[in-house]
């Protein structure tokens, strides 16, 4: 897999005239080389439903007088750019007036995608209806007739569908459509189907072509689904919806499946489809830097104009991140992420909530605080190999039962600690705790918000013992059975209702003690309230400053890196085991949010004498910063090695040789 990839979107409206008029082989391939890349996704098949090149099986744009895609395709490989091919799975637009009977519908039998005539735009296909036929047949042809480098299929996945082939196939199986729990494995047999018949379509006249199946997310704790793709593309534009926070917590999922990983964000200013919006370079410096740093090679989102010409303003852009990256690509490869601690998600354990998608919130804010923190973490599911990690978190509402108990159970028994958070560590049965805490478990708090009053501080943290934080989301009441008591619980005088009310938002601490808040067991150490969902929500400091404390007590002086980086810093280390090194990639930028919810990288800081310190099983005879080669002092006590970075800006690696 190459790592300076483009991903060209190309979806043209019939409505516009003079397709690829201004296409040139010259410019094409001036602005892969200004851009620095080693790889374009090119188009074969569009959204509005429109193929790029002579077609039996689909029909060619009535604008386009020439074999677009070939002549992409020729010009690329011209110079050494592979081209793996695009056709838009899920949407056809021009399909869709033909055979609207075969497009996907909700349960009250509106179609998907497009809400009304304001907002215009597509409409999704069920793929268990014919449309599969026309697309395998679309997919077979440019595998056969063209030099694909691989095949990117678009917006797929398990879909909930009420189309009438549904439920026909309900019927057929004895499935009531009112029950959305029968209905799921009809669902997942359709894109079973899918996948399936798309794959042999390819690797039958060409095994082992690239293939990937694009739903915007890969899904945590469904390897299943993994699987199916011959490598994974992470979907994760930060101003496109996804945020800031997605990539990391996608990435750190899927370098631990052991498949080729790629990181795709855009050069957008906000998404798809945004004609003369760009990011700042600095924003597309720290993305693909961000990449590199999990794991993962680089892709950039782009689209080209309908009359051909490729865009110079976005490849000088992506030429600035990409001539970075090219230069880092040796350190960056075949790489393992060095990990303290194990992140179970929410995603991953199976309790997201109806309505959830992508990142729910106590997934988001748990990450958020492990970067903050500068912890070094997975994020892992119920088939990941949990014996390398010193401490395993349980985010706010795991219960426990099955074979996740068993998990734990070995988990501890081979040394193990565990953090766990809100209702998390209960048992599935609402039984009480089903860990060693040290404590009972007595029921939800019906105080909300009430508060937390720390014990303790570790040193440097913002926590001051003895105050009263308020916690904003649910709590519960628990009391000591032999555990380490590291703070309490104080209610406030009454839930705020018409009756009952004090200044402006809730009623302060009655400051009575409520229970403990936070205790430590045989097992680990129980937080009794939603932390990591009211950080995601509130982002208040004294949450993250909690978590670190109890994580540092968890790790008992075995955390593998500390650092002076600020918060807004990342720190990751990516081992080269066949190089015999580690790679220490810290990261610095501040997004800033602009207009509503953009959030944007304009600004590099950069930071001076930053201290790391890293605890390694080998003998470290070499530290030098990567590409520069520059050496730097470090030194070496009982298995910590200690250096200092003498500038940071935007992107730094530190190569740790054995």
């Amino acid at each position: 897999m190459r790592f300076r990839q483009v991903h060209l979107d190309f979806h043209t409206s019939e409505a516009i005239s003079g397709i690829g008029s201004n296409f040139s082989k010259k410019q094409f391939q001036d602005m892969l080389k200004l851009g620095h890349v080693d790889s374009i996704t090119v188009f074969s098949k569009c959204h509005h439903g429109w193929a790029y090149h002579p077609s039996e099986a689909n029909d060619i744009h009535p604008h386009l007088s020439f074999d677009l895609l070939q002549a992409q395709i020729e010009a690329a490989h011209e110079i050494g750019v592979k081209t793996p091919v695009y056709l838009s799975a899920g949407l056809d637009e021009k399909l869709a007036w033909k055979h609207p009977e075969w497009l996907m519908r909700r349960s009250n039998q509106q179609t998907t995608w497009v809400a009304d005539f304001q907002t215009a735009g597509y409409h999704q296909f069920c793929m268990n209806t014919p449309y599969l036929d026309i697309l395998v047949s679309q997919i077979e042809e440019v595998v056969t007739r063209y030099d694909a480098d691989g095949i990117f299929l678009d917006i797929v996945g398990i879909r909930e569908c009420y189309c009438h082939h549904c439920l026909r196939s309900a019927k057929e199986r004895g499935i009531d459509p009112n029950d959305k729990a029968a209905m799921r494995p009809l669902w997942e047999d359709t894109y079973a189907i899918y996948t399936s018949r798309t794959n042999e379509a390819v690797h039958k006249h060409k095994p082992g072509l690239p293939v990937f199946h694009n739903g915007g997310h890969i899904p945590q704790g469904r390897r299943d689904l993994a699987a199916r793709n011959t490598h994974l593309e992470l979907e994760s534009l930060p101003t496109g919806g996804w945020g800031y926070d997605h990539f990391p917590l996608s990435a750190r999922y899927a370098q631990g499946l052991g498949m080729p990983l790629l990181g795709m964000t855009g050069k957008f200013h906000t998404s798809w489809g945004e004609f003369g919006g760009f990011k700042h370079p600095n924003a597309l410096r720290y993305e693909t830097a961000l990449s590199l740093a999990n794991g993962a090679r680089c892709s950039i989102g782009d689209q080209l104009h309908p009359d051909g010409i490729a865009d110079e303003t976005t490849y000088r852009l992506i030429g600035e991140a990409y001539r970075e990256v090219e230069a880092k690509e040796s350190w960056c490869k075949d790489t393992d992420n060095i990990a303290d601690v194990a992140l179970l998600t929410v995603e991953a354990a199976g309790f997201v909530k109806e309505g959830e998608t992508r990142c729910p919130k106590p997934d988001q804010g748990a990450v958020r605080m492990l970067l903050e923190g500068h912890f070094l973490f997975d994020v892992v599911d119920l088939e990941s190999d949990w014996s390398g990690y010193k401490v395993l978190i349980l985010p706010d509402r795991i219960r426990i039962g099955g074979a996740l108990e068993s998990k734990l159970t070995a988990f501890l028994g081979q040394g193990g600690r565990l953090l766990a958070t809100g209702t998390s560590g209960l048992r599935t049965d609402g039984d009480g705790f089903a860990l060693d805490f040290g404590a009972r478990w007595i029921g939800t708090n019906p105080f909300r918000p009430d508060y937390w009053v720390p014990d303790h501080a570790s040193s440097g943290s913002s926590l001051s013992p003895g105050t009263a934080y308020v916690m904003y989301e649910e709590g519960q009441q628990i009391e000591a059975e032999g555990g380490t008591v590291l703070g309490r619980r104080e209610n406030s005088y009454f839930n705020r209702d018409v009756l009952h009310f004090c200044s402006h938002k809730h009623a302060p601490n009655a400051k009575q003690p409520g229970g403990p808040g936070m205790i430590e067991g045989p097992d680990g150490i129980y937080i009794a309230w939603d932390v990591f969902e009211d950080y995601a929500e509130k982002g208040s400091l004294f949450l993250r400053e909690t978590v670190a404390y109890a994580l540092d007590r968890l790790l008992e002086g075995r955390k593998s890196l500390s650092t002076s980086l600020p918060a807004q810093g990342i720190t990751t280390i990516q081992a080269q085991p066949d190089d015999n090194r580690w790679v220490n990639h810290l990261l610095y930028a501040s997004p800033v949010r602009r207009g509503q919810s953009v959030e944007i990288i304009e600004d590099i800081v950069p930071l001076y004498d930053v201290n790391v310190s890293v605890r390694t099983a080998g003998d470290v005879r070499r530290v030098y910063l990567a590409p520069q080669m520059t050496e730097l002092d470090f030194t070496v006590r009982e298995g910590v090695v200690r250096y200092t970075v003498p500038k940071l800006e935007c992107h730094q690696m530190i190569v740790l040789e054995y």
